[in-house]
């Protein structure tokens, strides 16, 4: 991606996620090190049950066997500095059991079948690169990766900080509503207030654009 972000510094690179990366960035101290991004892959009880060396495993499973990778990162200067974890939501249980899905109008959640509805779960950005457009560069790349990959729906669940204004870095994981709505989704529910369900869909192959 190109440009610049408010501070004067380069867009991020972003790629496919890689799992040496990954366990860079995620190091050995502060939340990204005891989830692993396991959270919403897990039910309740696996997650009481779980250790964090276990989750890790767990994530560094989802880089065998030849599958999509489970996320994508954004770097600068060779460093990553970001992640946004996306995958069909079939593998986030814990979001298909949510309240923001589950109180929200039958239509607005319903999968389009099979492996073609992916969902942007989390956000980890270093705390020296927030506001720097590391998620703006993450949730577009996320999307790349989800449509080549097969998904013709892109879901996400972000925080709306004017309806949540306490909401802090460590609850603004799922990403903001502002951040989804710039880059073309569309809200399809917003049941639980501060919350809301949001969607992107796959251009038609074929379709033209104009310059």
């Amino acid at each position: 991606m190109d440009g610049a972000d408010p501070r004067g510094q380069e867009a991020p690179t972003t790629a496919a996620a890689d799992w040496p990366d990954v366990e860079r960035l995620f190091g050995v101290r502060g939340e990204p090190s005891r989830c692993w991004c396991r959270f919403f892959a897990l039910t309740g009880p696996e997650w009481s049950a779980s250790t964090p060396e276990q989750r890790k495993v767990q994530l560094r499973a989802k880089f065998d066997g030849g599958s999509p990778a489970p996320g994508v990162l954004a770097f600068r200067g060779g460093t990553p500095v970001g992640w946004c974890a996306v995958e069909p939501r079939g593998c986030y249980p814990r979001i298909l059991r949510s309240k923001v899905l589950t109180t929200a109008a039958p239509g607005a959640v319903r999968d389009p079948g099979g492996q073609q509805l992916w969902s942007v779960s989390c956000f980890v950005v270093s705390p020296g690169q927030r506001r720097t457009g590391v998620a703006r560069a993450l949730l577009a790349a996320a999307v790349e990766h989800a449509f080549a990959h097969g998904a013709t729906v892109v879901e996400g669940y972000p925080v709306d900080p004017a309806q949540r204004p306490k909401a802090g870095p460590a609850d603004l994981y799922h990403g903001t509503l502002g951040l989804f709505l710039a880059a073309g989704f569309e809200v399809v529910s917003d049941a639980v207030p501060g919350r809301a369900v949001v969607r992107l869909t796959a251009p038609q192959q074929g379709t033209a654009t104009v310059p």
